[in-house]
């Protein structure tokens, strides 16, 4: 941040949240924490929490583009291979297959 930007805040006036949100995503913010369960001594659970928080340009930056290649979430849901599945028990059971009416 500038130091005209911490002037504003250094005035008194509350942050935007739209301002806030912008900046965080623009430069990302990074929350890590573990979580362990003992019980006398002996580690019963350990959670490692890692949390990015960015926008999807910053992210690819990064080296950071997950979300492009799940197909869940690319749109693509699996829709060719639930198409091959089709087309194969139609040829199993005899009937006409999608790819013959086209």
């Amino acid at each position: 941040m500038s130091s005209q930007d911490l002037q504003g805040y250094r005035s008194g006036q509350p942050a935007q949240l739209a301002d806030v949100l912008e900046r965080v995503l623009d430069k990302g913010i990074v929350i890590a924490g573990d979580i362990k369960i003992n019980l006398l001594d002996i580690e019963l659970l350990t959670v490692k929490i890692r949390l990015l928080i960015a926008s999807a340009d910053k992210a690819r930056e990064m080296g950071i583009d997950w979300w492009q290649n799940d197909p869940f979430l690319s749109g693509r849901n699996g829709h060719d291979r639930l198409e091959k599945r089709l087309q194969a028990l139609e040829e199993k059971a005899g009937l006409p297959t999608s790819k013959d009416e086209s």
